[in-house]
């Protein structure tokens, strides 16, 4: 009797010791969901089809894209900061959302402490385009207009103080040129309208100019990733070029269990070295700019601050 209760002795201590290991090991159990802040067709939905083909190689469970635009971001956004802190609810945003809408609304929740990234995807430079049949040719064609007809431009951008609005605001502040600013719900819906002829000019990143009839006349940033296309940092305007490039995290509701959101940046880490995401990624006219969830989490803190600042200035 006694040799049989050490024996299961035994075993119950070898189980206890396999249970932790086993229970890290077991998640995720059921598919993730990332929700997308933002509406169908623009660069974040496109990138997403891309990372989520690829990420479940890692994980053993499906990624599942959920579109949830509306009030610049923050519908979707909200609903992540609210979502349970289990690893199974993941937010794929951009650096405006994320880090400077908390200084232009009043928003339920902090966005510093409400959630921490598991990495940043990649970098993309927005760029300036109108319709391949507009009558502006050049970026300063379209100044020059601005100048003499005060308020006629017609600039429609992705949401309130989103990715297209800040460098657009930035530029033209930069030239003095007044323009009617038409807000949409995403990337994909203003460049619906700017073909319709809608609106005269917007922005777009390089996985969407693709196939479109669009003309670009003036790249956001110092990398020159479009040739015979001005840079913003060429032609002078280094403020605009600091602020006007999206940066593209996933991030987690704060509280996830450390083992789980480990997996989750193991798995990213994984992602960016894998030949056939990066072909996706190039094909999409992406880059990708990796950065670790913990080197980034401090990027977002001093993004934070620089974005208080910016809209402190436009306030003046």
């Amino acid at each position: 009797m006694i040799r049989i209760r050490n024996m299961l002795a035994l075993a119950a201590a070898i189980l206890g010791l396999a249970a932790t290991p086993l229970a890290a090991q077991s998640y995720p159990e059921r598919p993730i969901s990332m929700i997308i802040p933002l509406g169908a067709g623009g660069s974040h939905d496109l990138n997403a089809r891309v990372i989520t083909s690829v990420l479940p190689e890692y994980l053993g469970q499906p990624v599942v894209v959920q579109l949830m635009p509306g009030a610049g971001g923050q519908t979707g956004t909200a609903a992540a900061a609210q979502a349970q802190p289990d690893g199974y609810t993941l937010l794929f945003t951009h650096n405006f959302i994320g880090q400077l809408q908390q200084h232009v609304a009043r928003l339920p929740y902090d966005p510093n402490k409400a959630f921490v990234t598991v990495a940043r995807v990649n970098t993309a430079q927005p760029v300036l385009v109108v319709r391949k049949d507009s009558p502006f040719k050049t970026w300063e064609e379209l100044v020059d207009y601005g100048k003499k007809n005060p308020g006629k431009l017609r600039f429609g951008h992705s949401g309130n103080w989103g990715a297209f609005m800040v460098p657009g605001l930035a530029l033209l502040k930069e030239v003095d040129v007044k323009a009617t600013l038409i807000p949409y719900q995403g990337g994909g819906t203003v460049m619906q309208a700017l073909l319709a002829g809608d609106v005269d000019f917007t922005f777009a990143f390089p996985s969407v100019l693709s196939g479109q009839d669009l003309r670009p006349l003036l790249i956001v940033g110092e990398e020159k990733i479009l040739e015979g296309v001005p840079t913003t940092t060429e032609l002078g305007f280094t403020t605009v070029s600091e602020i006007g490039v999206m940066h593209r995290p996933v991030l987690a509701p704060a509280g996830i269990p450390e083992d789980r959101l480990k997996k989750l940046r193991e798995a990213f880490s994984k992602l960016n070295e894998n030949k056939v995401y990066k072909e996706l990624m190039d094909r999409l006219g992406e880059n990708t700019a990796y950065m670790d969830g913990e080197k980034y989490d401090e990027l977002r803190r001093r993004q934070s601050e620089e974005y208080k600042a910016l809209v402190a200035s436009f306030k003046e």
